[in-house]
């Protein structure tokens, strides 16, 4: 559903920035520098995937360690999709923004006066930071937090959801937004950044909180800006399966310290599938864990800890071992029951290496954004350090290039997607995500995928959707079904296995795939893996 607003009488912001994880706390402050900010979150300010993030986060700061080899690790886990340029950033660039985080104050783990680092799967050294042990991203968002809810220039708006994208001939103008009373309101801004996060809500099974339904990603499109390597999305293979715990992410750090990953009959299987075993890449481990299940049976593994001493787990993963023991779990004398789960969606916004989409004057960054960092497998621990590097990048832009006070049309057009009927919320929710889970998921076939595509072809509802209908549940469906779809044709699409796409019909990587798939209202198209996107505004 289009509609258009009066520009009339709208307030308006120099910058606007969606999302409150690391990516848009940090893109927030740093424009704070140039011009106010106003920075809106659908909820509160602590609630995103940066909070769960237990690992750390990736840089070379050991003097062992160097950014070559950083972008050596990356690009060998990308499985031939990594884009150079942007990995070069990533990992040049990214000390500094960690050097940074120091010194706002991020308390990260320190023995003697000395950062402690850990070893995560397909990194060749040991350059994961962490902070509280296991509660990295928590302890990070806590610093940026407080320094964002103090700053003089930033203006919070939580509880703010947004609708859709303001659109004209110029490009992007803001967003149109449900406030904490759900009334309609816009925001005006010169610039828009993009900073909402991944879509794992689509999933049955995720580590992703509940806000992660993919919103960003489906603003985009909407509003014109493609997409790209959606068919690329990451399962984290040890995720808590135990009667009544939710999924909880089980960090691999605790696989870089020493713990094995043994079948239901007690038999360690990692090294028949690959020589790295557990600390294989991730696409890898997730795909082989699926593997030893559908083999003996059993709906989950063992993460085995006993090479670890008490005192290693309880002060280097207090927060794993809390909650585990808080579900009857003393993972100090017994194995961790584990499953892959839904973690980390490496496709995103097209972006090109200083977070520009296509649409002029809207930015995109962190997970929601894809400048090709990730490639077909995202390294551990870098997704942290990405939004961090590519907001500095589009606040470097910004500080060159302000669009100051743009003339505002008339009207703005907004584009609103309304295929279901509000009445069946509940179900329709639930049958979508059982049927990513089912067709989406780790193992991938033609016909699975066609038939998922034929029952999710585009709804009309039986009649318009008042505008008052359009709260934030059914707004949130809409666009998964949006991105469940699309997921399913880029999937279609590459016909090969790379990475996390597996496909049983297509095992085997393909040279002739070595190439970017891009969506976007106009149809499918490619793009080259190792050239960046290039925009002409």
């Amino acid at each position: 559903m289009k509609i258009t607003l009066s520009t009339a009488g709208l307030s308006r912001t120099p910058f606007l920035v969606i999302g409150s994880g690391i990516a848009g706390l940090y893109t927030a402050l740093k424009l704070a520098d140039i011009a106010p900010v106003t920075l809106i979150t659908k909820e509160t300010l602590e609630e995103s995937n940066t909070s769960y993030a237990q690992g750390g986060i990736a840089a070379a700061l050991s003097p062992d360690d160097s950014p070559d080899l950083h972008y050596t690790d990356t690009i060998q886990a990308g499985a031939g999709l990594c884009l150079p340029p942007a990995v070069t950033a990533l990992v040049n660039e990214g000390p500094e923004r960690v050097r940074e985080l120091i010194a706002w104050g991020v308390p990260f783990d320190t023995e003697a006066g000395t950062l402690v680092m850990t070893r995560e799967a397909a990194h060749s050294f040991s350059r994961v930071l962490h902070a509280d042990g296991d509660a990295t991203g928590r302890e990070i968002i806590k610093v940026l937090v407080q320094r964002v809810r103090t700053h003089p220039r930033i203006t919070v708006k939580e509880n703010h959801y947004a609708v859709a994208l303001l659109t004209g001939e110029d490009g992007c103008y803001g967003a149109l937004v449900l406030d904490e009373n759900a009334t309609q309101t816009s925001f005006l801004a010169e610039a828009t950044v993009l900073a909402t996060g991944g879509c794992g809500q689509i999933f049955t099974a995720t580590t992703n909180p509940a806000v992660a339904t993919g919103d960003g990603l489906a603003l985009a499109f909407l509003a014109g800006a493609p997409l790209a390597d959606l068919e690329f999305v990451q399962f984290h293979p040890t995720v808590l399966h135990l009667d009544g715990a939710p999924c909880f992410l089980i960090t691999e750090a605790v696989r870089g310290e020493g713990g094995l990953l043994r079948n239901k009959k007690g038999v360690r299987f990692m090294p028949s599938y690959h020589k790295q075993a557990e600390l294989a890449p991730r696409d890898v481990v997730a795909r082989s864990v699926w593997l030893e299940m559908a083999k003996t049976g059993a709906d989950h593994v063992y993460l085995d800890l006993s090479l670890l001493s008490a005192d290693l787990i309880e002060r280097r993963f207090p927060n794993i071992y809390e909650t585990c023991l808080s579900y009857g779990l003393d993972i100090t004398k017994a194995p961790i029951p584990v499953a892959p789960a839904a973690h980390y969606m490496m496709g995103g916004v097209a972006i090109d290496l200083y977070g520009r989409t296509a649409l002029p004057w809207l930015f995109a960054c962190g997970e929601v954004a894809n400048a090709g960092v990730h490639g077909a497998n995202r390294l551990a621990s870098n997704s942290l350090l990405d939004g961090l590097v590519f907001g500095h990048r589009i606040f470097e832009y910004l500080q060159r290039n302000r669009r100051r006070q743009p003339a505002l049309p008339p009207e703005l057009a907004a584009v609103v997607p309304t295929e279901t009927n509000p009445e069946h919320l509940a179900a329709d929710r639930l049958a979508l995500k059982a049927l990513a889970s089912a067709h989406l998921g780790i193992i991938r076939r033609e016909e699975d995928l066609q038939n998922a595509k034929r029952r999710l072809a585009p709804a009309t509802p039986p009649a318009p959707i008042p505008l008052n209908r359009l709260n934030r549940p059914y707004l949130e469906l809409q666009n998964m079904r949006l991105l469940v779809r699309l997921m399913l044709e880029a999937a279609l699409t590459r016909r090969e296995s790379r990475g996390s796409h597996y496909r049983v019909d297509y095992p085997v990587p393909d040279p002739a795939w070595q190439k970017r798939i891009v969506l976007s209202s106009t149809g499918t198209n490619w793009a080259a893996a190792d050239q960046p996107f290039t925009w002409s505004w």
